[in-house]
């Protein structure tokens, strides 16, 4: 089973196909006498496209996560990514059986780059279908150089201004509402995808919480909950 979220909105409707096209930026370079080169770079950002049926009628194979919403729900909800100007958290949930994530699921910081609307009566009737483009966002910090007066003489030092809410600030983090492991890898630790790493130091820490809240794991890390004191890799 498939869940596609785009910030804290469940499609209700998950997608047949999802495509993701990593970026490359590698160049190519023609040497007098020596052919061409390739030069190899840090690859691009990822682009994701998908359609996604938005319904304005209540069908039984959709998932609502508050109580059924017709089309126009998600379309505010579209345009409000869009002109944000902020990122924000795409993730693909994949579970098993017992309803577990599988680690194999997507999560990934995008902005939504373009969406494009088609009504046609003869296929979607009263639906709506959103086709959506997505965008990697990578935080960015950036450089200063401040010069400073010596008595033999000038020397020059570069600083660089750290993004705050990437840099690790503590220890030790408690969670609090709307919290999950990604983000708080990205904040604490500047790099969401050490999410694991949180999750196999605190395996037992989150795993109690998760039987205390009467459930029979927390699928990997996926289910925290307020009050859970974290420890967090150096």
């Amino acid at each position: 089973m498939y869940q596609f979220y785009m910030d804290d909105m469940l499609l209700p409707v998950t997608p047949g196909a999802m495509t993701l096209k990593v970026a490359n930026q590698n160049k190519t370079v023609t040497l007098i006498n020596e052919g061409e080169i390739n030069i190899l770079k840090l690859p691009g950002l990822s682009r994701i496209s998908f359609n996604a049926l938005l319904p304005n009628r209540k069908y039984p194979f959709a998932q609502y996560s508050g109580g059924f919403q017709g089309a126009q729900y998600y379309l505010s909800k579209l345009e409000a990514l869009k002109t944000s100007r902020q990122p924000f958290q795409f993730q693909v949930i994949r579970t098993d059986d017992r309803g577990e994530m599988l680690m194999d699921s997507l999560i990934m910081q995008v902005s939504l780059e373009e969406y494009e609307l088609e009504e046609n009566a003869e296929e979607y009737e009263f639906d709506v279908m959103a086709k959506i483009e997505l965008l990697q966002y990578k935080p960015y910090g950036t450089k200063t150089i401040e010069f400073k007066k010596t008595e033999t003489a000038t020397e020059a030092t570069v600083t660089e201004k750290r993004d705050t809410s990437t840099a690790p600030k503590a220890t030790n983090y408690t969670v609090v509402s709307g919290d999950n492991l990604w983000d708080i890898a990205r904040v604490k630790l500047g790099d969401g995808s050490r999410m694991n790493e949180i999750y196999e130091l605190n395996r037992d820490t989150i795993e109690a919480a998760a039987k205390k809240h009467g459930r029979s794991s927390s699928s990997n890390g996926w289910w925290i909950y307020p009050g859970t004191v974290l420890q967090l890799p150096s």
